[in-house]
Formats: structure tokens, C-alpha cells, sequence
């Protein structure tokens, strides 16, 4: 059986929680790696529209960069701006509203490589004019960790590059341009980011994935260490005021869970107890106006559908006052990605 599969998803089928509440899904992508071997090679506005009226009332959504449709030519550090060029056109398909009510692709998040330093700078203006109305900022994979075991999906694999000199350069210029940095790293790289964030502090820094859990591989069943520097890596970045943390990614098989295996897909109630302890444990230090519950489908989509994860997440949320639970599901998305629908 392939896990993820949609006949699979839809084996576990539950009536939708609260489905007026207003959502802004704040980090997915679109895609299409025909050639490659992975559950969903195709994640386009169709399939992101299917998920999203699937019974919750998402208003609208964040593009984050995926590495796909990137241009087959002309210098390397422009091709990045094709993806951005091509999201721009989805997000305008969806804002005629043939789609549904939500707004995909609202705010688009591209890719632009910091380790260029100043030079960065025409790049940052491409991916802005392809995009003039929507274009946000850019997410920078810093993925490393010492062990060759384990993956590294960075487009740039050089080690230590948020301390680089060149790098935080590049950050300035991002900062200068009032644009925004999403980190994906590994959890035990988020002290790294700290210190990003405090030499770079007119930057707004979106922490990806509840600060990148790894409990597979070289870090199975090491959960109390991986759990300390976890935990003081959350610590340190909350620290930082420049800083928002996403409330998701949890659904990769990354994180040590084997919904992805089951013959039966989990539901919102279990999950939402299984998810708890790290999303909580962000929201205490972060605070729900700096945390944003996210979808990050299609990946996270190989363990949960979209309605089962997001009644997970009002499951979880239900001590939370109104306004805070606004916050965490809308207000601060639309804020950080100043989207006005």
C-alpha cells in the first residue's frame, strides 16, 4: 500500500470541528517532480483545493519555496525566480475564484541564495517583479548535521552558513528590503539561528516545523537527549522578539511517529494528544501571537488528511482564549505575511 495515498486517507473520515473558524494556512507547496519516485509528484491547485474545501474554512494560504519550476537556463542564482514565476500565475487562477472562496498563494515565500552576501540584491528585485503584490520573502535551507547518515535536502550543503559572513550579508539586504526569512534547519542547529536572529534583528525569522524534530535514524531512540537540546533550542530562538514559529511539519516521518505505516490513518484525536507536548511547548514559549498552525502539505499529507489534521490542531487549541486561538490560526499569518483578503 502507498502510504499517503488518497484512498488510504480516506479510510479515516470525521465531521469537520468548528468549520466557520477562519484559517490562513501558512506554509505549503505546489509541485510537480514527475520523474521522481515520492507519494504525491504532483501537488498543484487542484489538489491543494481539494484539501483546503475539504470542511474547515482556510481563507487563504503562504506558497513556501519547494525547488520546483526553476528556469532551464541563464545564470544559476536567477533560476529560483521561475518558481515564483509560476506560483504567481496559480495564485492569480485562484483569486477568480473558480477554486473555492480561499485564496491560495496569497503570500509567496521564493528562494534566493544568502550565501551570494550584497550580490543578492538583483536577485531579491527578480523574484520581486515576478511577483510585485504577493512576494514576501525567501526560505534559505540550512540543513546540516554532523552524522553523513543523516539527509541533507539543503540546495547549498555547507555547514555553519547563519554564521557565515557572507550569509548574514545577504540577510541584511533581505532585512533592508522589509522581506522575511524562513529557517528550516535540524533542531539541534536552532542555538545557530538564535544567534542569527540577534545579529540580524530588523529581519522577521519564521522557525519551520516546530524547529526541525529528527527522531529517526542516527536519533531514534534518544528521545530524552533529543527532547534537552530541543527544548533549549526553542528556548533560545523564542528569545529572540524578531522571531514566529510554525505549528506543524509533524506529520514527516522525520519526526518518529509511524502514522505513514498504518493500514488504519490516525484520527484528529489521537493525533492531536500525540502532537501536543511540542506545539504546546512552542506556544508557552513563543506565545500564540508568534505561533501559526501550518498544513506543510503535501509532505505532512503522507500521515493525515487536511480535515483530520486541522481538527487535531482545534482539538489541541481548546483552552486557548478566542482571541488567541484567532492568532494562531489566522491573525498571525495574515500579519507576519501581510495578507488582506
Amino acid at each position: 500500500m502507498p502510504f499517503g495515498d488518497n484512498n488510504w486517507l480516506a479510510l479515516t473520515q470525521e465531521a469537520s470541528l468548528e468549520p466557520d473558524l477562519p484559517i490562513c494556512d501558512p506554509h505549503h507547496h505546489f509541485w510537480d517532480f514527475r520523474t521522481e519516485r515520492r507519494p504525491y509528484q504532483r501537488y498543484l491547485l487542484h489538489e491543494l483545493s481539494d484539501d483546503v474545501n475539504s470542511g474547515h474554512n482556510v481563507r487563504s494560504t503562504v506558497f513556501v519555496e519547494a525547488r520546483s519550476m526553476y528556469r532551464l537556463d541563464g545564470p544559476e542564482e536567477m533560476r529560483s525566480v521561475g518558481e515564483v514565476e509560476f506560483v504567481q500565475g496559480l495564485s492569480a487562477a485562484s483569486a477568480n475564484g473558480l477554486y473555492g472562496p480561499c485564496r491560495a498563494a496569497a503570500a509567496i515565500i521564493g528562494h534566493a541564495n544568502l550565501n551570494l552576501g550584497d550580490q543578492v540584491r538583483p536577485v531579491l528585485e527578480a523574484l520581486q517583479a515576478a511577483s510585485p503584490n504577493r512576494f514576501r520573502g525567501i526560505r534559505h535551507s540550512v540543513t546540516f548535521d554532523p552524522d553523513p547518515s543523516v539527509p541533507n535536502t539543503a540546495a547549498h550543503q555547507i555547514e555553519n552558513q547563519l554564521g557565515s559572513a557572507d550569509f548574514r550579508a545577504g540577510a541584511r539586504v533581505l532585512a533592508g528590503m522589509g522581506l522575511s526569512f524562513e529557517a528550516w534547519l535540524n533542531f539541534h542547529q536552532m542555538i545557530d539561528l538564535a544567534q542569527f536572529a540577534r545579529a540580524v534583528p530588523g529581519l522577521p525569522i519564521i522557525l519551520n516545523h516546530v524547529g526541525g524534530l529528527l527522531r529517526e535514524g542516527h536519533y531514534a531512540n534518544r528521545d530524552e537527549e533529543v527532547m534537552t537540546t530541543w527544548k533549549n533550542g526553542i528556548n533560545e530562538v523564542a528569545a529572540c522578539p524578531n522571531t514566529y514559529v510554525k505549528l506543524g511539519g509533524i506529520g514527516m516521518p522525520r519526526t518518529g511517529f509511524d502514522w505513514h505505516t498504518r493500514a488504519q490513518p490516525i484520527g484528529s484525536e489521537e493525533l492531536s494528544e500525540s502532537m501536543a507536548p511540542f506545539i504546546n511547548y512552542c506556544i508557552e514559549k513563543f506565545g500564540p501571537n508568534r505561533c501559526m498552525f501550518e498544513s506543510n502539505f503535501p509532505v505532512d499529507k503522507v500521515s493525515f488528511s487536511y480535515n483530520i489534521m486541522y481538527n487535531a490542531f482545534k482539538r489541541m487549541s481548546k483552552s486557548f482564549s478566542v482571541t488567541e486561538r484567532a492568532d494562531m490560526f489566522h491573525n498571525t499569518a495574515t500579519r507576519v505575511y501581510s495578507i488582506d483578503i
